[in-house]
């Protein structure tokens, strides 16, 4: 009887270890640091989460949902009333409309090792209810993952000052692309 009680709970303890670990990120130490660029310039700033998961299994990341709250976008390169300008502005319609969309969600789809802690990564990433995919590659270290890629804003319906929209636009065309160095804290 004994030996049938061990065996039970050795079996349960092998299967508890195979299964997926889900860590949350740390959303006070996690950040989404942004750069939109302009012909005169750019600008950059930060988005905070609103909640993260990584999925692993035996050490390997196979998963992750991360949903930014959108509403926390700020810029970081200017102050005063420049700086209240310009996030009124990204907050705007012309740009997130954060009073409709408070959050933009990311999901990892697919996942390839390319060497050890380094994982190529296809994600649909959703900015104002429309989806694309995205593609990047995710290093960990520790008990953190970073990352950096491009978005083209233009796919998400944000298509203000876009020179692929509008003509005549001059000195006052804003790029599609804007880039994201993204930190990660579990």
């Amino acid at each position: 009887m004994k030996l049938q009680i061990l065996s039970v709970l050795l079996v349960f303890l092998c299967i508890g270890s195979l299964a997926a670990q889900s860590k949350k990120i740390d959303t006070k130490k996690s950040i989404i640091n942004w750069t939109g660029k302009k012909v005169t310039g750019e600008h950059s700033g930060t988005i905070n989460f609103k909640e993260g998961t990584l999925l692993f299994e035996k050490k390997r990341l196979i998963g992750g949902t991360f949903i930014a709250d959108m509403t926390t976008l700020a810029n970081t390169d200017q102050s005063g009333s420049g700086k209240t300008k310009l996030e009124g502005h990204l907050k705007s319609a012309d740009f997130f409309n954060t009073d409709e969309y408070k959050t933009a969600k990311l999901v990892i789809k697919t996942i390839t090792v390319k060497k050890t802690n380094l994982y190529g990564i296809t994600a649909d990433l959703t900015i104002k209810g429309k989806t694309n995919p995205i593609k990047f590659d995710l290093l960990f270290k520790g008990k953190s993952a970073t990352t950096e890629f491009s978005v083209d804003r233009t796919k998400f319906g944000i298509q203000y000052g876009s020179g692929s929209f509008f003509d005549d636009l001059g000195d006052r065309t804003i790029y599609d692309e804007f880039d994201m160095k993204v930190s990660l804290f579990y």
